[in-house]
């Protein structure tokens, strides 16, 4: 039910994003989805790979500090109010630290990869309503 998430900070500089991609591409590891916030000096790069471990080694032999975590994803409908259902169930509960998603394999799907305050809670404020989180086999 918890997805592995590798984080990376990056100056904000030409070339470093590619340096990431690069380094990914070299040892044939796909990027299931990426998400990149950033700041005037530096980024956050978060990436879902199927190959986390092999990635990690991978980003870390190429110089980069690597963090894992665990997030959840979600498939909710790609229709009006699909979100709002979600955040419904889980607000009051924990907090949304964070979010992204992408498309699902289905065109009238998505999945949302969250970073909750509580992931515990959060799975089980999910399941109770019977949403229940993605394994990693759901999405790769």
């Amino acid at each position: 039910m918890k997805i592995k998430q590798l984080s990376l900070f990056l100056e904000n500089k030409p070339g470093h994003l590619l340096a990431i991609a690069q380094a990914l591409a070299d040892a044939k590891i796909n990027i299931t989805t990426l998400s990149l916030a950033d700041t005037e000096q530096f980024g956050i790069v978060r990436l879902i790979i199927k190959e986390w471990e092999h990635a990690k080694d991978t980003l870390e032999k190429a110089g980069f500090v690597t963090n894992i975590c665990d997030v959840i994803a979600i498939k909710v409908s790609h229709c009006p109010g699909g979100l709002a259902q979600l955040l419904a169930i889980v607000s009051g509960v924990v907090n949304v630290e964070y979010m992204y998603a992408f498309p699902a394999h289905h065109h009238d799907s998505a999945f949302l990869v969250f970073r909750f305050s509580d992931t515990e809670k959060a799975i089980t404020a999910l399941q109770a309503a019977g949403c229940d989180p993605l394994t990693p086999g759901d999405i790769f």
